[in-house]
Protein backbone atom coordinates (compact mmCIF):
# COMPACT_ATOMS: atom_id res chain seq x y z
CA UNK A 1 0.00 0.00 0.00
CA UNK A 2 1.03 3.84 -0.85
CA UNK A 3 1.89 5.55 2.53
CA UNK A 4 -1.13 8.50 2.46
CA UNK A 5 0.93 12.02 3.34
CA UNK A 6 -1.04 15.53 4.05
CA UNK A 7 0.97 18.33 2.96
CA UNK A 8 -0.50 21.48 5.04
CA UNK A 9 1.37 25.08 3.80
CA UNK A 10 1.46 27.17 6.66
CA UNK A 11 2.26 30.81 5.96
CA UNK A 12 2.98 32.00 9.08
CA UNK A 13 5.67 34.70 10.67
CA UNK A 14 3.73 36.68 13.11
CA UNK A 15 6.06 34.56 15.86
CA UNK A 16 9.36 36.41 14.53
CA UNK A 17 10.41 39.70 14.04
CA UNK A 18 11.62 39.12 10.56
CA UNK A 19 9.81 38.75 6.73
CA UNK A 20 10.12 36.05 4.93
CA UNK A 21 8.95 32.65 7.04
CA UNK A 22 4.99 32.72 5.30
CA UNK A 23 6.77 31.90 1.70
CA UNK A 24 8.14 29.00 2.83
CA UNK A 25 5.29 26.23 2.32
CA UNK A 26 5.59 27.66 -1.62
CA UNK A 27 9.74 27.54 -1.33
CA UNK A 28 8.93 23.95 -0.57
CA UNK A 29 6.86 23.27 -3.33
CA UNK A 30 8.66 24.89 -6.06
CA UNK A 31 12.02 22.15 -4.52
CA UNK A 32 9.81 19.81 -5.21
CA UNK A 33 8.47 18.16 -2.30
CA UNK A 34 5.33 16.49 -3.62
CA UNK A 35 7.12 14.88 -6.59
CA UNK A 36 10.24 13.72 -4.11
CA UNK A 37 7.54 12.01 -2.00
CA UNK A 38 5.87 10.55 -4.97
CA UNK A 39 8.46 8.95 -6.42
CA UNK A 40 9.59 7.03 -3.26
CA UNK A 41 5.70 5.43 -3.07
CA UNK A 42 3.53 8.07 -1.07
CA UNK A 43 0.52 9.09 -2.03
CA UNK A 44 0.50 12.79 -1.93
CA UNK A 45 -1.99 15.04 -0.67
CA UNK A 46 -1.24 18.58 -0.99
CA UNK A 47 -4.02 20.26 1.16
CA UNK A 48 -2.84 23.95 0.09
CA UNK A 49 -2.00 26.97 2.38
CA UNK A 50 -4.08 26.90 5.91
CA UNK A 51 -5.61 30.09 6.85
CA UNK A 52 -7.38 31.97 10.31
CA UNK A 53 -10.04 33.58 10.55
CA UNK A 54 -11.13 36.51 13.48
CA UNK A 55 -8.03 36.96 16.07
CA UNK A 56 -9.33 37.70 19.41
CA UNK A 57 -7.23 40.50 21.12
CA UNK A 58 -5.52 39.00 24.21
CA UNK A 59 -3.76 42.06 25.94
CA UNK A 60 -0.91 40.58 28.26
CA UNK A 61 1.22 42.15 30.84
CA UNK A 62 4.42 41.31 29.17
CA UNK A 63 4.50 44.46 27.03
CA UNK A 64 7.65 42.83 24.87
CA UNK A 65 4.97 40.12 23.37
CA UNK A 66 4.32 40.92 19.36
CA UNK A 67 1.27 39.30 17.30
CA UNK A 68 -0.43 37.52 20.32
CA UNK A 69 -3.79 36.84 19.13
CA UNK A 70 -2.59 35.98 15.99
CA UNK A 71 -0.43 32.69 17.28
CA UNK A 72 -3.07 31.65 19.41
CA UNK A 73 -5.78 32.13 16.36
CA UNK A 74 -2.74 29.82 14.35
CA UNK A 75 -2.67 27.28 17.24
CA UNK A 76 -5.98 26.52 17.60
CA UNK A 77 -6.30 26.12 13.76
CA UNK A 78 -3.60 23.45 13.72
CA UNK A 79 -4.67 21.92 16.73
CA UNK A 80 -7.53 21.09 14.71
CA UNK A 81 -6.54 19.97 10.94
CA UNK A 82 -3.24 18.03 12.76
CA UNK A 83 -6.35 15.88 14.74
CA UNK A 84 -8.27 15.61 12.13
CA UNK A 85 -5.78 14.40 9.39
CA UNK A 86 -4.02 12.10 11.72
CA UNK A 87 -7.82 10.76 12.71
CA UNK A 88 -8.17 10.46 9.14
CA UNK A 89 -4.71 7.69 8.83
CA UNK A 90 -2.74 10.42 6.87
CA UNK A 91 1.02 11.41 7.40
CA UNK A 92 0.55 15.27 8.07
CA UNK A 93 3.52 17.27 7.04
CA UNK A 94 3.55 21.16 8.01
CA UNK A 95 5.33 23.53 5.92
CA UNK A 96 5.77 26.47 7.72
CA UNK A 97 5.88 29.66 8.46
CA UNK A 98 8.18 30.08 11.90
CA UNK A 99 8.45 27.67 14.27
CA UNK A 100 5.81 28.88 16.60
CA UNK A 101 3.24 26.31 14.50
CA UNK A 102 4.58 23.93 16.87
CA UNK A 103 2.12 25.10 19.62
CA UNK A 104 -0.85 23.84 17.60
CA UNK A 105 0.85 20.71 15.42
CA UNK A 106 2.11 18.81 18.43
CA UNK A 107 -0.85 19.58 20.60
CA UNK A 108 -3.02 18.28 17.78
CA UNK A 109 -1.60 15.14 17.01
CA UNK A 110 -0.83 14.81 20.81
CA UNK A 111 -4.74 14.81 20.99
CA UNK A 112 -4.82 12.45 18.46
CA UNK A 113 -2.21 9.70 20.16
CA UNK A 114 -4.57 10.13 23.02
CA UNK A 115 -7.80 9.15 21.17
CA UNK A 116 -5.76 6.14 20.17
CA UNK A 117 -4.71 5.20 23.87
CA UNK A 118 -1.27 6.30 23.19
CA UNK A 119 1.40 8.50 24.38
CA UNK A 120 2.86 11.17 21.84
CA UNK A 121 6.88 11.38 21.87
CA UNK A 122 8.58 14.97 20.14
CA UNK A 123 11.94 15.15 18.09
CA UNK A 124 12.79 18.48 18.97
CA UNK A 125 15.94 19.74 15.77
CA UNK A 126 16.77 22.80 16.19
CA UNK A 127 19.27 25.37 17.76
CA UNK A 128 17.14 26.42 20.30
CA UNK A 129 15.04 25.04 23.01
CA UNK A 130 11.43 27.40 22.25
CA UNK A 131 11.00 26.35 26.53
CA UNK A 132 9.56 30.52 26.92
CA UNK A 133 6.50 31.12 28.94
CA UNK A 134 4.89 34.42 27.78
CA UNK A 135 6.40 35.93 31.04
CA UNK A 136 9.89 35.08 30.70
CA UNK A 137 10.10 36.09 26.57
CA UNK A 138 12.43 39.31 26.38
CA UNK A 139 12.63 39.45 22.46
CA UNK A 140 8.41 38.90 22.38
CA UNK A 141 9.03 36.69 19.45
CA UNK A 142 6.64 33.86 20.34
CA UNK A 143 8.58 30.91 18.09
CA UNK A 144 10.44 31.06 21.46
CA UNK A 145 7.57 29.50 22.80
CA UNK A 146 5.77 26.78 21.55
CA UNK A 147 7.88 24.02 23.76
CA UNK A 148 6.55 25.34 26.70
CA UNK A 149 3.14 25.02 25.75
CA UNK A 150 3.08 22.13 24.08
CA UNK A 151 4.39 20.28 27.26
CA UNK A 152 1.69 22.20 29.50
CA UNK A 153 3.41 24.73 30.92
CA UNK A 154 1.49 27.72 33.15
CA UNK A 155 0.75 30.85 32.04
CA UNK A 156 -0.67 30.36 28.49
CA UNK A 157 -4.06 30.28 29.32
CA UNK A 158 -6.79 32.50 28.16
CA UNK A 159 -4.24 33.97 25.79
CA UNK A 160 -3.75 30.67 23.89
CA UNK A 161 -6.53 27.99 23.90
CA UNK A 162 -6.31 25.43 26.28
CA UNK A 163 -3.94 22.47 24.74
CA UNK A 164 -6.47 19.60 24.26
CA UNK A 165 -3.32 17.62 24.84
CA UNK A 166 0.27 17.89 25.97
CA UNK A 167 3.49 16.42 25.93
CA UNK A 168 5.05 14.90 29.04
CA UNK A 169 8.86 16.57 29.50
CA UNK A 170 10.41 13.02 29.63
CA UNK A 171 8.75 12.08 26.43
CA UNK A 172 10.62 15.18 24.47
CA UNK A 173 14.26 14.74 22.74
CA UNK A 174 15.83 17.97 21.65
CA UNK A 175 19.04 18.24 19.56
CA UNK A 176 21.13 20.31 18.33
CA UNK A 177 20.57 22.75 20.63
CA UNK A 178 23.55 25.81 20.90
CA UNK A 179 21.79 28.52 21.98
CA UNK A 180 19.61 28.66 25.38
CA UNK A 181 18.34 31.46 27.63
CA UNK A 182 18.60 31.53 31.01
CA UNK A 183 14.98 30.62 31.68
CA UNK A 184 14.97 27.94 29.51
CA UNK A 185 18.81 26.18 30.66
CA UNK A 186 16.81 26.04 34.30
CA UNK A 187 13.80 24.13 32.87
CA UNK A 188 16.60 21.85 30.92
CA UNK A 189 18.17 21.18 34.17
CA UNK A 190 15.17 20.68 36.52
CA UNK A 191 12.82 18.09 34.07
CA UNK A 192 13.61 15.11 32.64
CA UNK A 193 13.44 16.00 28.67
CA UNK A 194 16.40 15.01 26.80
CA UNK A 195 18.31 17.52 25.85
CA UNK A 196 21.79 17.51 23.33
CA UNK A 197 23.65 20.49 22.77
CA UNK A 198 26.31 20.20 19.73
CA UNK A 199 29.18 19.72 22.28
CA UNK A 200 27.70 16.47 23.05
CA UNK A 201 26.32 15.68 19.57
CA UNK A 202 30.36 16.74 18.85
CA UNK A 203 31.82 14.07 21.75
CA UNK A 204 28.91 11.14 21.34
CA UNK A 205 27.70 11.92 17.53
CA UNK A 206 24.01 11.65 16.61
CA UNK A 207 23.45 7.96 16.61
CA UNK A 208 24.07 6.51 20.15
CA UNK A 209 21.54 9.53 21.57
CA UNK A 210 19.18 9.16 18.70
CA UNK A 211 18.87 5.66 19.08
CA UNK A 212 18.34 5.34 22.93
CA UNK A 213 15.50 7.81 22.68
CA UNK A 214 13.98 5.64 19.79
CA UNK A 215 14.15 2.48 21.74
CA UNK A 216 11.98 4.29 24.37
CA UNK A 217 9.41 5.43 21.99
CA UNK A 218 9.43 1.78 20.51
CA UNK A 219 9.27 0.69 24.06
CA UNK A 220 6.10 2.49 24.79
CA UNK A 221 4.36 1.72 21.25
CA UNK A 222 4.32 5.22 21.04
CA UNK A 223 3.46 7.93 18.17
CA UNK A 224 6.74 10.29 17.43
CA UNK A 225 6.37 13.73 15.62
CA UNK A 226 9.31 15.51 14.50
CA UNK A 227 9.90 19.26 14.24
CA UNK A 228 12.54 20.29 11.94
CA UNK A 229 14.01 23.81 11.65
CA UNK A 230 16.35 24.95 9.64
CA UNK A 231 18.40 26.58 12.39
CA UNK A 232 19.58 23.04 13.73
CA UNK A 233 21.24 22.82 10.24
CA UNK A 234 24.74 24.98 9.82
CA UNK A 235 24.16 27.85 8.12
CA UNK A 236 27.02 26.91 5.89
CA UNK A 237 24.71 24.79 4.27
CA UNK A 238 21.59 25.95 4.96
CA UNK A 239 22.05 29.64 4.79
CA UNK A 240 17.58 30.36 4.66
CA UNK A 241 16.64 31.09 8.38
CA UNK A 242 16.41 34.60 10.00
CA UNK A 243 17.64 32.59 13.16
CA UNK A 244 21.82 31.71 12.00
CA UNK A 245 23.23 30.22 14.92
CA UNK A 246 26.65 28.81 14.22
CA UNK A 247 28.23 25.17 14.43
CA UNK A 248 24.89 23.58 13.52
CA UNK A 249 24.30 20.30 11.99
CA UNK A 250 26.65 18.95 9.19
CA UNK A 251 24.52 17.80 5.95
CA UNK A 252 25.79 14.08 6.87
CA UNK A 253 24.51 14.19 10.39
CA UNK A 254 21.25 15.56 9.24
CA UNK A 255 21.12 12.77 6.90
CA UNK A 256 22.20 9.92 9.25
CA UNK A 257 19.08 10.95 11.32
CA UNK A 258 16.91 11.02 8.84
CA UNK A 259 17.83 7.56 7.58
CA UNK A 260 17.99 6.15 11.33
CA UNK A 261 14.42 7.89 11.74
CA UNK A 262 13.31 6.37 8.68
CA UNK A 263 14.64 2.44 10.04
CA UNK A 264 12.77 2.75 12.92
CA UNK A 265 9.66 3.50 11.33
CA UNK A 266 8.78 5.31 14.13
CA UNK A 267 7.60 9.11 12.87
CA UNK A 268 4.12 9.54 12.79
CA UNK A 269 4.10 13.67 11.70
CA UNK A 270 6.42 15.98 10.67
CA UNK A 271 6.64 20.31 10.59
CA UNK A 272 9.07 21.82 8.41
CA UNK A 273 9.74 25.46 10.00
CA UNK A 274 11.87 28.91 9.60
CA UNK A 275 12.69 28.67 5.82
CA UNK A 276 13.09 32.00 4.65
CA UNK A 277 13.58 32.05 1.18
CA UNK A 278 14.20 35.40 0.93
CA UNK A 279 17.50 34.43 2.76
CA UNK A 280 18.02 31.47 0.65
CA UNK A 281 20.95 31.43 -2.14
CA UNK A 282 19.14 29.85 -5.19
CA UNK A 283 17.06 27.93 -3.76
CA UNK A 284 19.62 25.40 -1.74
CA UNK A 285 18.54 25.61 1.79
CA UNK A 286 14.88 24.65 0.13
CA UNK A 287 16.07 21.84 -2.01
CA UNK A 288 18.22 20.63 1.25
CA UNK A 289 15.13 20.46 3.35
CA UNK A 290 13.43 18.06 0.67
CA UNK A 291 16.34 15.98 0.09
CA UNK A 292 16.14 15.26 3.90
CA UNK A 293 12.75 14.54 3.64
CA UNK A 294 13.36 12.39 0.94
CA UNK A 295 15.89 10.67 3.45
CA UNK A 296 12.91 10.23 6.27
CA UNK A 297 10.81 8.32 3.62
CA UNK A 298 13.50 5.81 2.34
CA UNK A 299 15.81 7.48 -0.08
CA UNK A 300 19.22 6.10 0.56
CA UNK A 301 22.36 7.06 0.82
CA UNK A 302 23.95 5.82 -2.44
CA UNK A 303 21.14 7.72 -4.02
CA UNK A 304 22.11 11.37 -3.02
CA UNK A 305 21.66 13.62 -6.36
CA UNK A 306 24.64 15.63 -7.77
CA UNK A 307 23.22 19.29 -7.26
CA UNK A 308 24.69 22.75 -9.21
CA UNK A 309 24.16 25.78 -7.64
CA UNK A 310 25.61 27.90 -10.39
Amino acid sequence: MKRSVALFGVPLQAGTDQSGCLMGPDALRTAGLSSALADLGCQVDDRGNLNINDCLHEAHDNDAIRNLAEVAAWTKELQQKAETCFLEGAFPIFMGGDHSLAAGTVTGVASAAAKQGKEQFVLWLDAHPDLHRLDTTRSGNLHGTPSAYFCGFDGFEPHFPKPPATVPTRNVCMMGLRSVDAPEREILQTTPLHAYDMRAIDERGVAGPLNRFLEMVAERDGNLHLSFDVDFLDPEIAPAVGTTVPGGATFREAHLIMEILHDSQLVTSLDLVELNPFLDERGRTATLLVDLVASLFGKTVMDRPTFRYN
